[in-house]
Order: structure tokens, then sequence, then C-alpha cells
């Protein structure tokens, strides 16, 4: 007999009947797994919630609850990637068949068991499963490189317009602010012919690591809008909370002290910024932010750079 340890696929066995659950517990214990029972459909729900099993043997025929409720019902519980189900059933029948696979099951076996097959099956079905588990991993993390700037590590154009259309119907519904920063480095391209392009990228580094780092939390967003422009999604902040925000990203970049000898408005690395607040309404749209924010950040550079400005969004007409 193989010992479960605590790494081990865990196996949830449900079946009314003592002596079938005793033989599969001792028959998946001798695989080196571990094992959780229930005697009917109700306590199989209560226990897959509590111990999230690798893979549920279901049996088919059971009182109150049948199998193929149950195995309906395990279905809905699944919050990602749904939990193997393998019937167990002495109907053999191609109605059963059929409706065993309808709600949901993956696999089925026969009474009396062949146990060969049957330890066979779930060997397959658990490698299954943790290859979808790992694929899904992959895919959470190929999602989120494709939301990142390559060069800044912040959320790129793509996340930024997804995101803001998002808090944009969400703030709509709960009729609460949402405010824009716009923020431009001051004379960047002249800071790219005197220090060189690599000096430029680390600078732009720099700068995104320094706004990210002020805007601290989880539901704000940081992201790089273009060339050496970046934005910060600010749901449910006003234009004072926006402002406060701004002039701390400023001071956090004064801090560093970036050489700058190209600059005609500090002797370091400097940034205009936009600010646009408004309350979502079916009126406006999250281009009357943007164009405002852009409109505000003119201004700033207009007005010497190195400053803030923000304006009220207005609706076109």
């Amino acid at each position: 007999m193989k010992p479960p340890d605590d790494q081990a696929p865990l196996i949830l066995i449900a079946d009314d009947e003592p002596m079938i659950r005793l033989q599969l517990r001792r028959a998946m214990e001798q695989e080196g797994y571990r094992v959780a029972e229930a005697k009917n459909g109700e306590e199989c729900l209560a226990a897959y919630l509590q111990f999230h099993p690798d893979i549920v043997l279901l049996d088919a025929i059971m009182p109150s609850m049948d199998g193929f409720t149950c195995c309906h019902q395990l279905q809905q519980l699944s919050t990602a990637q749904p939990v193997p189900v393998l019937m167990i059933t002495g109907l053999e029948d191609k109605q059963s068949v059929d409706r065993a696979f309808a709600v949901g099951a993956v696999d089925y076996v026969t009474k009396p068991i062949h146990w060969a097959v049957l330890l066979q099956r779930v060997r397959r079905l658990i490698h299954q499963s943790h290859l979808y588990e790992q694929l899904a991993l992959a895919n959470q993390e190929l999602q989120c490189l494709a939301n990142l700037d390559g060069l800044t590590g912040v959320a790129n154009r793509r996340r930024f317009d997804e995101y803001l259309n998002k808090e944009w119907r969400r703030l709509t519904r709960e009729q609460r602010p949402l405010s824009l920063i716009l923020c431009d480095i001051d004379f960047f391209k002249s800071y790219n012919d005197a220090y060189g392009h690599q000096a430029g990228d680390l600078c732009l580094q720099q700068v995104a690591r320094t706004i990210a780092q002020t805007v601290k939390r989880p539901s704000d967003l940081v992201c790089r809008y273009g060339g050496e422009e970046f934005v910060v999604i600010l749901p449910c902040t006003d234009a004072a909370g926006a402002s406060h925000i701004a002039q701390e990203i400023q001071s956090q970049l004064r801090s560093l002290q970036l050489l700058h000898n190209q600059s005609s408005v500090d002797a370091f690395v400097t940034l205009s910024l936009g600010i646009a607040t408004t309350i979502p309404d079916f009126q406006l749209s999250p281009k009357d932010l943007i164009r405002t924010a852009d409109q505000a950040l003119y201004a700033a550079k207009a007005g010497g750079r190195n400053r803030i400005e923000m304006l009220p969004v207005i609706v076109k007409d």
C-alpha cells in the first residue's frame, strides 16, 4: 500500500452502500490517494465545497438526491474548471449513459466494478485534470503579459481601454465619481537626444515605477498611454482626491532627482499632469473623460510645464 501524503490527489467517494464505499476507499488508498466519503448527494455537495477534491466517484442510484442530480449541481458549484466526475452505475442502457454525460460526468464504470479499469480511468482523469489546471494557469499568465507594457511593466493601452470601459459602466450604475490623471514627461525628446535611448528607456521605467508606487489602491490602474505619456484611472475618486494623488506623484518623482540638463523648467525630470473628473452617466462616454484630461494636460504644458491642471467634463453638443 502506498501511504497518502498531504500533496496526493483527493478522491471524493459518494455512494449509499457502506460496503461499496469501503471497497472504493481501500482501492484508492492502496494507490496512494487521499479519500473523503459521502453517503448521499447532499453530503457529496457539502464535502465538495469543504474539501475541493481532484475527482468525484459518484454512484448514480442513491436515495433522496440521485447521482445524476448531484452531478449536475456539482458542475454549477465549480467556479473554474469543473471537477471530473466518474459515475459508477449498475445501469448500462443507452439512456442512462447519455444522461450521465449530459449532466457533466466525464466517464463512467458499471457495477460490478472492474477494479483495474476503474483505477486506470481514475489515473487518467486526475492526469487530465492537472493538465487542464496547468493550461489555465498558463493562459492566465499569457493574459497578464498581453495586458502589460513590455518596457515599463505597467498596464498597456489595451488594458487601459478595457478597464476604463468596465469602470465607466459600473460607476454609471452606482453614480460615483471617476477620475483620470494624464501624465507627460516634460521635454522627453530632449532627454533622449541628450542622454541616449537606453537612458530614455530607464527614465520611462523609473517614472512608471514612481507612479505605480504612489497609486496604491487595488482598484486604481496605472497605464502607459503611449510614448512618454502615462495615465492613471481612479475609480470612486473625486477631483480633490485626484488632485492630491497628482501632487504626490510630482513630489515622489522630484525626490528621485533624475538629472535633465536639457529641461528649461527644472534641473531634474518633471511631469505635466492633466486631471478630469466626472460622475459617469449615459450623456457622457469614456472618450469625453479622456478628451478632457488631454485638454487639461495641454493646458499644463502651455502654462509652463511641471504643473497640474484640472478641467470639468462637459457634454459635447
